[in-house]
C-alpha cells in the first residue's frame, strides 16, 4: 500500500536504500534505481544505523535522487529521526512522503475500525521494546487502559505481555487480533483473546513454524469483540459435527 507520491519518487529513483521486508512488487516500482537492502530484523543479521546514515548521505550527495525506503510508515517506529538528523547534520535536503502504518492496513484488512462510538474513543500504538542501554519501557503500563492498543515489534514477547497487561487490569477474555504482513498477499491472522495469547506464543497462533517471517502487529480491544465471534462462529459447526476428528 503506496501513496501516489511514494510510487512517482520510486519511479524517478537513482539509489533506494530499502528496509528488509519490501516486498518485491514496491521494488520492481524502482525500475531504474539501484537497490541497497538496509534492514534490520529482531535476532537476526542487521545493519547498524549508524551505516545506514553514512550510505544515506553518501547517496544523496552523489546522486540526483534518492529514496529510503521503510514499511509502514517512517515516522512511527521508523528510526527516521536519526536519519532526518544526519542528513540535516550533512547539509542536505529531503523530503518525508506519509506512509501506510501496520494498525492503519491490519484494521482495514479486518474491517475493524479501531475507534468506535460509544465503545472506543482512543488508541494507543506502541512498542513494549526498549533498546539496548535504555530502561525498560513503562508503555504497557501507561497505556494498558487505552481502549484499543495496536502494539508493534511485541510478538516475541507476546506472553508475557499478555500476563502483564491482564496484571493491570485488562479482562482475561479481551479480544486480541494478530495480523503478520498485513495488506501483503503472504498476510496470516488470528483472532483470540488475552489469555489465550498469555498460553500460547504467536508463532502457535498463526500457525507458522518457528518465528513468524514477516512483521507481527498485536492489536486488542473491544473493537474486535464481533470479528472474534464471527470466527468462533465459522469454525464452530465443525467440531460439533466432527468430535473425533483429529
Amino acid at each position: 500500500m503506496l501513496t501516489l507520491r511514494a510510487a512517482k519518487l520510486l519511479a524517478e529513483a537513482d539509489v533506494v536504500l530499502h528496509d528488509a521486508l519490501i516486498g518485491e512488487d514496491v521494488l520492481a516500482l524502482a525500475s531504474r534505481a539501484k537497490r541497497i537492502p538496509v534492514g534490520k530484523r529482531c535476532g537476526r543479521h542487521s545493519t547498524a544505523q549508524r551505516f545506514i546514515n553514512h550510505q544515506l548521505v553518501h547517496a544523496a550527495r552523489t546522486n540526483a535522487v534518492v529514496v529510503r525506503l521503510k514499511g509502514g510508515d517512517p515516522m512511527l517506529f521508523g528510526r527516521a529521526q536519526e536519519e532526518m538528523d544526519a542528513l540535516a547534520e550533512a547539509g542536505i535536503d529531503y523530503e518525508v512522503v506519509p506512509g501506510i502504518t501496520a494498525a492503519s492496513a491490519a484494521c482495514a484488512q479486518l474491517r475493524v475500525s479501531l475507534t468506535r462510538r460509544g465503545l472506543s474513543r482512543s488508541v494507543a500504538l506502541l512498542t513494549p521494546r526498549a533498546g539496548a542501554g535504555e530502561n525498560p519501557s513503562q508503555a504497557l503500563r501507561a497505556n494498558a487502559d487505552v481502549p484499543t492498543l495496536a502494539l508493534y515489534m511485541a510478538s516475541h514477547e507476546s506472553m508475557a505481555i499478555a500476563r502483564e497487561l491482564m496484571e493491570y487490569g485488562r479482562a482475561p477474555d479481551t479480544p486480541v487480533a494478530i495480523i503478520e504482513n498485513a495488506s501483503l498477499p503472504s498476510s496470516r491472522e488470528c483472532l483470540t483473546t488475552l489469555s489465550e495469547l498469555a498460553a500460547q506464543p504467536v508463532s502457535e497462533l498463526l500457525g507458522t513454524e518457528g518465528p513468524p517471517e514477516g512483521a507481527v502487529l498485536v492489536m486488542l480491544g473491544e473493537v474486535f469483540r464481533e470479528v472474534l465471534a464471527q470466527r468462533i462462529d465459522q469454525f464452530a459447526p465443525l467440531s460439533r459435527h466432527a468430535p473425533n476428528a483429529a
